[in-house]
């Protein structure tokens, strides 16, 4: 007989992971107990030689999905005199606990929901260990029924059977629930009469006819329409007050996804896995839904159902559905039935409720497959709190703000980090309050008290004003580069500490010159960078204004870069109204609020508008967004640049690229053929600006951060650039390359710099 102890980390608790363990040991005929603790699973068996092995093998290969086992640390121990396998009760340090994410409906439950023959047949609230909600229920920790918003549900003598039963996949599962003793769900017009008959069929029903329905989902409201209705769609957008911005979709199963996209192997298991995020995916030509779904882009965001709520409807309506957030404009996602029916009233034409109330808000998880890799780009339900090992112990607690736009925050206790869900723009006063409530929550759950807040070095940011007002007077204050938040994001994902050549592009971010940066290429760590080349700056026109009228920027380029060139422009300007026009130069000649900018994102939306695709944006990267989906991805042109020595470093001048944009379209050029020489002319400059910083420096490893990696066809064109030229090239896989990343970097940045590395 020999003894083992074992400590198992990774995705372990609140998935069956103890009951799996039990069902093991019994299995393999040991003794012994098994426990949650602080983020791991700890382990003591005893049994034969070979009876460990075998438990080993079948731990490491045998995880239930979704739970997931990234590392084991075993010792020999001295056995004890158990008589039997235990799970035993759980021990958590008062400092920091595990916070488990939602998990999607399993196959088991699913199975029952649709079985007429189980008593959870056609229970919108069917889960186990395995699947169902999380977070978005915890009121407090540890994880217990009793602090969630289920503590009001009494179990019924079944449910409690199966609750107590460590054999059975309902062990411990803290939603429990059946149709006996469970939370419902109806169906109700806007004046608050309810739609008679069963309220799902009625709401597949309604869907069918075109009606909106602002469905309570996982983390807080969506609303759902047929995604094949033209009038719906178009309702729902004029409604909602989002004009442009893609909806995503949910569609019944794979075969849908089929029909509307093209998937890879690497596209499926990210639809299918345990977060069920939207996938962004190539369009296939001539997909059944409606035109105003996703105008002007190539992509559509595709979901397969992940409770059971959702698989009742997608299984009645089989077709896609628009199921987009709750929400008006840019503020946060509805939770509450009654902020639900206050906020949604001019939207939904019908509301589909239930009374397991939500306490955590959460918008939809949004990933992007490039490849065989997953770059998320946005952090939500389902794959949020994000929460990594750190290589360092911070001594002290660190709270960082994150950015202005796609705002996270991010906090460090000890070796542990958690990135908070993607919150939004804190330009909108709702969101603002989002933020605050969602940082007092996290703080609070995980015992967070900062003694180190870091920030963005913009003055101006609403996350800058709430690090100077956090109240933690005491805590030491850290200013954090933008780009060099965005680096370092990567950079500790992966584990990285020794210096890189870091690609940041994205639409701008707060220089230490002052200037609005974005097209970066910096040497550094995780505690200093050095900016050895940038894109050549351009003006700013009107500073937001020029981002939501993109002509201006190509305007700004024409009269700064261009100015001395032989290229006729004056058919583009002749396009700006005389008025406008004048103010313009006025502001440019002046300067008057008309900042530099250096922004890769700014370029883009210069040569969009020079292509004539948009006269104004609807929101920040919609025209780089729209630019890729017109891109020929077989066209191989590359354009001229120039790349100057500039003191220590170099400046790189896109004025001949921008010229020879023009040119070919004035020569009747395709524009989806200019499109594609644009992306690759940026990953050929790219790709030589790296090989100039190498030969400097002698570094091999480059990291691609910035929300303009976002953007596949330049990704892939980028990667294989410099992976042909021999070097490591690493991009985000963790946390998301905008700006929903930074609050990470921003994190290590101020550790490295308050207590060294």
């Amino acid at each position: 007989m020999q003894g083992l102890s074992l400590r198992v980390r990774g995705l372990v608790q609140g998935v069956g992971f103890r009951p799996f363990v039990f069902q093991l040991a019994e299995r393999h005929g040991l003794v012994g107990w098994v426990r949650n603790t602080n983020s791991q699973v700890e382990i003591e068996v005893n049994g034969s030689d070979e009876a460990l092995a075998r438990f080993l093998c079948d731990l490491r290969e045998g995880a239930p999905f979704p739970a997931r086992i990234d590392e084991i640390d075993s010792e020999d121990r001295p056995t004890s005199g158990y008589s039997s396998f235990e799970i035993i009760e759980s021990h958590f340090e008062a400092d920091w606990q595990s916070v488990p994410p939602d998990i999607a409906t399993c196959d088991a439950c699913l199975d029952e929901i649709l079985d007429s023959g189980d008593r959870r047949y056609r229970y919108p609230f069917t889960n186990c260990t395995h699947c169902g909600p999380r977070f978005t229920i915890i009121e407090g920790l540890p994880y217990d029924r009793s602090r969630t918003t289920m503590g009001c549900f009494e179990m019924c003598e079944d449910c409690r059977s199966e609750y107590e039963d460590p054999r059975d996949r309902r062990f411990h599962a803290q939603p429990l629930a059946c149709p006996a003793c469970g939370p419902r769900v109806w169906l109700q017009w806007p004046n608050g009469e309810p739609v008679e008959g069963d309220p799902i069929d009625a709401c597949i029903a309604l869907l069918a006819a075109g009606r909106i329905v602002a469905l309570k989902g996982l983390g807080g409201f969506q609303l759902a329409c047929d995604a094949t209705d033209a009038e719906a769609v178009a309702r729902l957008r004029a409604r909602k007050q989002d004009h442009r911005k893609p909806f995503p979709l949910m569609v019944p199963d794979l075969e849908w996804v089929r029909r509307l996209c093209e998937v890879t192997p690497a596209g499926v298991e990210v639809l299918e896995s345990h977060e069920r995020p939207i996938v962004l995916l190539r369009c296939r030509r001539g997909a059944a839904v409606a035109q105003h779904v996703a105008p002007g882009l190539s992509t559509l965001g595709l979901m397969l159902p992940h409770t059971p709520l959702h698989h009742l409807i997608l299984r009645g309506l089989d077709g896609p559905l628009v199921m987009t957030s709750g929400n008006l404009g840019e503020g946060p996602i509805a939770v509450g039935n009654r902020e639900a029916l206050e906020r949604l009233n001019a939207i939904a034409d019908v509301f589909l409720f239930h009374n397991r109330d939500i306490y955590a808000r959460y918008d939809d998880s949004v990933v992007r497959v490039m490849g065989d890799s997953a770059v998320p780009v946005r952090k939500g339900r389902g794959s949020a709190p994000t929460q990594l090992e750190l290589p360092f112990s911070a001594a002290q607690d660190i709270l960082a703000v994150g950015g202005r736009q796609k705002s996270t925050f991010c906090l460090v206790k000890g070796s542990k980090a958690v990135i908070s869900p993607h919150i939004g723009n804190l330009e909108e006063p709702e969101t603002l309050e989002h933020y605050q409530a969602s940082l007092e929550l996290f703080t609070r759950l995980l015992a967070v008290k900062p003694g180190i807040i870091a920030h963005d070095m913009h003055p101006e940011y609403p996350s800058t004003h709430l690090a100077h007002a956090y109240p933690a007077p005491s805590a030491l204050r850290v200013v954090v580069q933008h780009h060099h938040a965005h680096l370092v994001s990567a950079m500790a994902e992966r584990g990285i500490r020794d210096p890189v050549i870091g690609v940041v592009y994205d639409g701008g971010g707060y220089g230490t010159d002052g200037a609005i940066w974005g097209g970066e290429f910096l040497v550094g760590d995780w505690k200093s960078f050095r900016r050895v080349a940038h894109l050549r700056y351009a003006p700013l026109l009107g500073r937001e204004a020029a981002v939501l009228k993109p002509y201006r920027m190509a305007t700004g380029y024409i009269w700064s870069l261009c100015a001395a060139c032989e290229v006729d422009f004056e058919e583009f300007l002749g396009r700006i109204p005389i008025g406008e026009r004048i103010l313009l130069r006025r502001q440019f000649e002046t300067e008057l609020n008309t900042p530099a900018t250096s922004s890769c994102g700014r370029l883009f939306d210069a040569a969009a508008a020079l292509l004539g695709l948009k006269t104004e944006a609807l929101y920040d990267g919609q025209l780089a967004e729209e630019l890729e989906a017109v891109a020929d991805p077989e066209v191989d042109v590359v354009y001229p640049y120039d790349i100057l020595r500039d003191g220590e470093g170099w400046t790189i001048d896109p004025a001949a690229t921008l010229r020879a944009l023009w040119c070919e379209l004035r020569a009747g050029r395709p524009i989806p053929t200019i499109a594609a020489a644009f992306h690759n002319t940026l990953a050929d400059l790219t790709r030589n600006v790296c090989v100039a910083v190498r030969e400097k420096y002698g570094l091999k490893s480059v990291v691609l951060s910035g929300g303009c990696f976002q953007n596949a066809l330049l990704t892939r064109r980028t990667l294989d650039g410099l992976s042909d030229d021999g070097f490591e090239v690493l991009t985000h896989r963790v946390v998301p390359p905008n700006d929903g990343g930074i609050s990470l970097g921003q994190a290590v940045v101020a550790y490295a710099l308050t207590e060294g590395i």
